[in-house]
């Protein structure tokens, strides 16, 4: 028999209304123990993924603890993605641990490309500091969002500009041809790699930012020349996101990765196939989430202001998620108390077998040693 359960939790927020079709903009499900009163609960949100069935949940769950795998009306829509109102719909959230729960402390799980997003609810919970996507305001009801008490990073990355950027393909050639390239800064040349040489690093990635920084001027340019027609935004294409050099070269970073592999699989396969992040956008979702220059998703600025107990979690097998990236945001965390732990693992955490049994009781421990059981 289970020893946990679980409802279906779904909801409005401030900034978001029922659909017309019935869904509710925020939704996730709701893990508990079983005939036991959790007073410590983790959330977990991403900007695009459904958290809902997270696969810590249960375990977090079997051991005492509330799980809110939840969603906010971007799931699955991360086009149209505005970080303002996914900060309020994660607010949502945390309202509903603590007025319906009756959760008393709150754990903020930054896990994948959701822990800049969780930072960011933590850092804006204590105060608003981000300024509104360009073209739009800021809604008051982000002065009312509930601080957690505890901040956990699994397997994250820094944030959503910095892998984008790192992921970026800078060898395109034109922005609407998938096909274009320019073979000097080519990764899937063997002609400069792998091993790459430290001259072709340095110049892949400044190419890297300085294709996000084009991206970026063009929105703003093309959000003006729209506006002169009348007309409030659009939406474009990004091809090439699997051009992480690496992916290919395991003396970059090194870990237990399995070098020349990526989430989708084969990197040059993917790089210029049709799966990808940021694949489509409007030209205020680039400016909200994936710009260098605009974007407050952004994981430093973020994690600076986190003065809660923190703990990293990073995996030593993970694909897309590399030691340096655990080790800046643990650097990054403003907390006095704070520990990074290496631990054994893919990025999903499905191998080995006692992966995601193991971080639960990591994490568990770690709640019980502050007072959270």
């Amino acid at each position: 028999m289970e020893s946990w359960q679980r409802e279906f939790v779904s909801m409005t927020s401030a900034t978001s209304a029922r659909n017309g079709a019935g869904f509710m903009p925020c939704q996730g499900l709701y893990y508990s123990p079983k005939n036991q009163q959790a007073t410590t609960a983790l959330i977990a949100t991403h900007y695009n993924v459904d958290f809902s069935e997270h696969y810590l949940a249960e375990f977090m769950a079997a051991r005492g603890y509330g799980f809110l795998g939840w969603n906010t009306r971007f799931r699955g829509n991360e086009a149209f993605f505005l970080l303002e109102h996914a900060l309020i719909d994660i607010g949502t959230g945390v309202r509903w641990l603590k007025e319906e729960a009756g959760i008393e402390k709150i754990v903020i799980l930054g896990n994948s490309g959701g822990g800049s997003l969780m930072g960011a609810y933590q850092s804006q919970s204590q105060s608003v500091t981000m300024t509104a996507t360009p073209g739009l305001e800021l809604p008051d009801a982000l002065n009312d969002l509930i601080p957690a008490d505890f901040y956990v990073s699994l397997c994250a990355h820094a944030g959503r500009p910095e892998v984008l950027t790192a992921w970026l393909d800078p060898a395109i050639t034109d922005e609407t041809d998938p096909t274009s390239v320019d073979p000097d800064l080519n990764m899937y040349d063997d002609k400069n790699g792998p091993p790459y040489s430290p001259e072709f690093i340095k110049n892949y990635r400044a190419a890297q930012e300085a294709r996000n920084h084009r991206i970026t001027d063009w929105c703003h340019s093309e959000l003006n020349r729209l506006a002169s027609l009348g007309m409030t935004d659009r939406a474009f294409n990004l091809f090439r996101t699997w051009a992480d050099l690496r992916l290919m070269d395991g003396t970059i970073d090194p870990s237990q990765r399995e070098v020349g592999r990526c989430y989708a699989g084969d990197p040059r396969q993917a790089n210029f196939g049709p799966r990808g992040i940021g694949l489509t956008n409007t030209l205020r979702t680039w400016l909200s989430m994936w710009s260098l220059k605009d974007s407050h998703c952004r994981g430093a600025a973020h994690l600076n202001r986190i003065n809660l107990p923190a703990l990293v979690i990073q995996s030593s097998g993970d694909t897309g998620v590399f030691p340096s990236d655990a080790k800046a945001i643990y650097s990054a965390l403003g907390s006095e108390d704070k520990s990074i732990n290496m631990i054994d693992g893919d990025h999903y955490l499905v191998e080995p077998p006692d992966a995601r049994n193991n971080t639960a009781d990591m994490i568990a421990a770690w709640l019980m040693e502050r007072g959270a059981n």
